[in-house]
């Protein structure tokens, strides 16, 4: 079937689930911002941002040396080699392209299970190279609940799996921008990610840097919401 790229007829009846879904997420991760129950999620999204950091280091032939990921939603990569003006922005932007990666990956039940799968694995990937025990921690518990969510999807009526990945991927789109802004925009941290990239590409400060990345992970988020209409029309 021809994509129907116009949404003509939008929106039917999982378009708009997916969509007030995705509303009533973004409502509920707002509102509990503060709160120590959005804190693993924030330190999946953390993983997320270093696992791209070390993603970006392989891929230029470069070492992975460790990770770690912090209880106060801090994180760190240590890499030897690779292309280091790939490596840096590859944390925030990354972390936004799975965040939509995620978000259209809810979207079907088979693409849920693979994602699910493919964060197992990466997660117990993870698990043999993290250098604190935060991310030992993170990484068990997500595998663990992560199955367990998959298990009743399998064996009972509770079909939550997909609605899982969903709230994975919007915290990771929200949660990404807003460290963008934070750590990037209005605090200016000579150690970020932003002011190293800009001694490298001195063409843009480290602020403008953020602003740059800030709008690509706003693309991200907005791409995610059209493509997963598209996919559902």
């Amino acid at each position: 079937m021809k994509p129907n790229w116009e949404l003509t007829n939008c929106c039917q009846h999982e378009q708009v689930r997916f969509l007030a879904t995705i509303g009533i997420f973004t409502v509920v991760i707002l509102a509990f911002w503060r709160t120590f129950l959005l804190t693993p999620f924030k330190l999946i999204t953390v993983f997320l941002h270093e696992a791209s950091h070390a993603i970006a280091c392989k891929i230029t032939c470069g070492e992975v040396e460790g990770i770690q990921v912090h209880a106060n939603e801090g994180g760190m990569t240590q890499t030897r080699g690779g292309v280091y003006w790939l490596i840096l922005p590859a944390g925030y932007l990354g972390s936004s392209f799975w965040g939509m990666a995620l978000i259209l990956a809810s979207t079907n039940l088979l693409s849920s299970r693979i994602a699910a799968g493919c964060l197992i694995l990466s997660l117990f990937i993870v698990l043999f190279i993290a250098q604190n025990w935060t991310l030992r921690g993170l990484c068990i518990g997500f595998i663990v609940f992560l199955a367990v969510v998959w298990v009743l999807q399998e064996t009972t009526n509770v079909r939550i799996l997909h609605y899982i990945i969903l709230f994975i991927g919007v915290m990771n789109s929200l949660f990404s921008i807003y460290d963008i802004y934070d750590d990037l925009i209005s605090r200016r941290v000579h150690s970020s990610d932003a002011e190293k990239f800009a001694e490298l590409c001195p063409c843009c400060t480290g602020v403008g840097w953020g602003v740059i990345w800030g709008m690509i992970s706003l693309l991200f988020l907005s791409a995610s919401i059209y493509l997963g209409l598209v996919i559902l029309s």
